[in-house]
This record gives C-alpha cells, structure tokens and sequence, in this order.
C-alpha cells in the first residue's frame, strides 16, 4: 500500500496540465505575499491608534506628535502612511495604514472629507496607469482596500459629517463604521445606538461593507466558518 501511494504522489509531482494551475497560482501568490491598504478615519482621540496597534500587535506610531486643543482646531486634514510587513505562517503581507489627522476637528468641517477622496481616487489612478503600462512585474498595488470610520460614542446617532464622508466615500472603498469608545457605554445603550445608526444609514443610502454570501456549492466548514464570522460580527461595535 506505502509503495502504490508513493507511486501516486510521485505521478501527480510528474504531471503536467491546466489541472495544476491553482496550485501554481497558489505558490506564486504565497512567495510574492500581498498588499492591504487600510484607512482609519474620525476625529481625535477616538482610539484609532490604539485598534490599528492592538490588531497587529505592533506599535505604528511610536513618532506620533500629539497636538493640543488649539493646534486641533487650526490643523488641516493630513494624509499620513505608515507600513509595516508582516508574516504569518508562511505568507507576507506588506500592510499600510492611512492615517486622516485633523478630519473632524476644526470649527468648519465643510468638505473635510475632500482630501481624502482626492488620494483614494488618486491611487486608483496611479494603479490603472501601472497596470496599462508594459512594465507590470513590480506594481505596487496602494489602492484602499478597506476604511475604519469611528464614530463618536456620545449623541443620538450620526452627525451630519458622519453622513456626508461616507456617502462621498461608499462608492470607492469598503466602509466599516465602528462606533469609537464603546466601553464607555452599557450593552443596551450600544444597542440602542447601533440600531438607529443601522436606520439612518438605511435612510440615507449608505453602503457599508457586508460579509457575502456562501455559494451553494461550498463545503460545510467554510459555511460554518462564515456564519460564526457573522454571528460575531453582530455582537461587536461594528455595523
């Protein structure tokens, strides 16, 4: 029996054909590792930093410059990036955060969001030009595949910038809006919050990223995987 299996694994190294093509996709994607691009938007001292150092267990702005309340008000909206490469298992991934401070706290937030429209659209730009370009071998993928946007704790639900940054921003990243602060809140007041915030983003037609359904043809454990996923979803201060 050993030797008849020996002879299968070794008739399946042997084998060439279309047939083994994921696998080669699968072994070039794993050493070349990935990109992901993830944004954290909202105003100060909602503990951006603090989510983005606890996911990655690393600290990305040990150099931060922090600015008092008058520095706050007079500060422009700044888009600031900070990489760092990480690997799990095996698999590399170069991942960069974008940084918005001084979103959400001037006096005046008129079209605050206009900066940070301006570099998503810009890099989209940048990696179409890279991808029509002849040279494609070293394309540095920097679009934003993903924005945090933290909303204030304190109120009845969204506030009219809330609203306008993610209807400019719904059509060109995913959004995941987190209410900021939640510990400092009751689960039946996080509730209570997230379920008219839920409302006014039905009521303004805000799209913000939703996990997609199985296909029928997926195997049992990943069903269950992604139901698990949803059910947790559900339970946290994301919406």
């Amino acid at each position: 029996c050993v030797c008849i299996y020996g002879k299968k694994r070794q008739l399946e190294k042997q084998y060439v054909g279309f047939a083994t093509l994921p696998n080669q996709v699968h072994r070039k994607s794993v050493k070349k590792g990935f990109d992901f691009t993830l944004m954290v938007a909202g105003e100060s001292g909602m503990g951006k930093s603090t989510l983005v150092n606890s996911l990655f267990l690393t600290d990305l702005y040990k150099d931060r410059k922090l600015l008092n309340a008058e520095e706050r008000i007079n500060q422009t909206v700044e888009i600031i990036k900070h990489t760092v490469d990480i690997e799990e298992k095996g698999v590399k991934l170069k991942l960069t955060i974008v940084d918005t401070p001084g979103f959400g706290d001037a006096v005046n937030n008129n079209e605050c969001w206009k900066p940070i429209t301006d570099y998503i659209d810009q890099q989209f730009e940048q990696y179409f030009r890279d991808e029509s370009g002849l040279n494609r071998k070293n394309i540095q993928d920097n679009r934003v595949h993903c924005c945090l946007y933290f909303i204030p704790p304190f109120g009845h639900g969204l506030r009219p910038v809330d609203v306008e940054f993610m209807k400019a921003l719904h059509e060109k990243v995913n959004i995941i809006p987190l209410i900021a602060k939640a510990d400092c809140l009751t689960p039946n007041e996080i509730k209570k919050l997230k379920d008219r915030i839920r409302e006014e983003i039905d009521k303004f037609g805000i799209k913000v990223y939703q996990f997609p359904e199985c296909d029928s043809d997926e195997d049992e454990e990943f069903k269950q995987l992604d139901k698990e996923l949803k059910w947790r979803t559900s339970r946290t201060v994301t919406l």
